[in-house]
């Protein structure tokens, strides 16, 4: 029984493995979710983006998610955004018990020392600051799929043992 276990495990990590790393971004600003989809779109084999611009709706399909037991493996966060900022939607996100856990990396054009502090105090996993030019920020996404992707890799390889 337990050799049975074991291989329904590894058949669920290489189907798991084969799957696209899912990438939630969260942004309102139209032409900064334009440049990410020209950028993601280089690693269309490898990587999913669903891109919702408004921090309420990107809580609710994340609880719809949750519900179907499909949550994204990273979150990438504008931090200013109106309405909900950035930093409103990582609060909620790691009081949530559904989602707390998820890695959330703060994206933003800012550099300014304050938020990156105020979102590391929110318990963001990383905090990028947007590259001016498309070359850069295709470098930039290059290094996030390659990280992201071998975590994933790592957390399922774990699971098996």
């Amino acid at each position: 029984m337990a050799i049975r276990a074991r291989y329904a495990k590894l058949a669920l990590m290489s189907s798991t493995a084969a799957r696209r790393l899912c990438i939630l971004l969260i942004d309102d600003n139209p032409a900064d979710c334009l440049l990410a989809e020209e950028a993601f779109e280089l690693y269309a084999s490898q990587v999913s983006v669903n891109i919702i611009q408004d921090g309420a709706s990107a809580l609710a399909w994340l609880h719809a998610q949750a519900a179907q037991q499909a949550l994204p493996d990273v979150v990438l966060l504008d931090v200013n955004m109106t309405g909900m900022t950035g930093f409103d939607v990582l609060r909620t996100i790691r009081e949530d018990a559904e989602c707390h856990h998820l890695p959330v990396v703060m994206l933003s054009h800012s550099d300014n020392e304050r938020d990156i502090n105020r979102a590391y105090e929110l318990v963001a996993s990383s905090y990028l600051v947007k590259c001016p030019d498309f070359l850069g920020f295709v470098t930039q996404v290059d290094t996030l799929v390659r990280f992201w992707s071998q975590v994933r890799f790592r957390r399922q390889r774990h699971l098996l043992h």
